[in-house]
């Protein structure tokens, strides 16, 4: 995949789901175009990769952690054209609650078990969001402002929204 996305074929794809199906026919792909293809395609592949990894822009799923690590890989690289698409797409993942707000609108502890998949997965991507931090920060420095900005704006968010409470 080159060197920008040099671990992506360490994931084991295969065994992940993401919104669309089988992350391994999407994900890796959709990293590639990023890394990789013009403006227009790269675009494109935010827009579809969003999809997949937060649903609606507020649904995360299995998949979406493992992605985390490489959409700030990603959005940390200065020949990536579509940086502030990708800090808006860590932006929603950093968000979601979807899941943990539905546990706990479940108030009968024999459907509470049922989200505890869910809930781990939103935990995960939630956390693997902050683990970035480091590279956030360095992008909202930067002296272009279609990057900084939307950087700016995750720190804030990142600042506001706690991690949720260990199960």
């Amino acid at each position: 995949m080159g060197s920008v996305l040099r671990s992506v074929s360490g994931v084991r794809w295969g065994e992940l789901r993401d919104a669309t199906g089988a992350a391994a026919g999407g994900i890796p792909s959709l990293l590639s175009r990023i890394a990789y293809g013009d403006e227009g395609t790269a675009r494109i592949a935010v827009d579809d990769l969003g999809d997949a990894i937060c649903a609606l822009g507020f649904v995360v799923g299995e998949a979406t952690a493992p992605t985390v690590p490489f959409l700030l890989e990603l959005a940390g690289s200065s020949h990536v054209a579509c940086g502030a698409e990708l800090l808006n797409l860590l932006e929603n993942i950093c968000r979601t609650d979807q899941w943990h707000s539905a546990a706990a609108a479940t108030r009968d502890r024999k459907h509470d078990a049922s989200y505890q998949q869910q809930t781990g997965w939103e935990t995960a991507a939630r956390t693997a969001v902050y683990a970035g931090r480091s590279v956030i920060e360095g992008v909202a420095s930067s002296v272009r402002p279609e990057e900084a900005t939307p950087a700016r704006k995750l720190l804030q968010v990142m600042d506001d929204t706690l991690p949720f409470p260990e199960p």
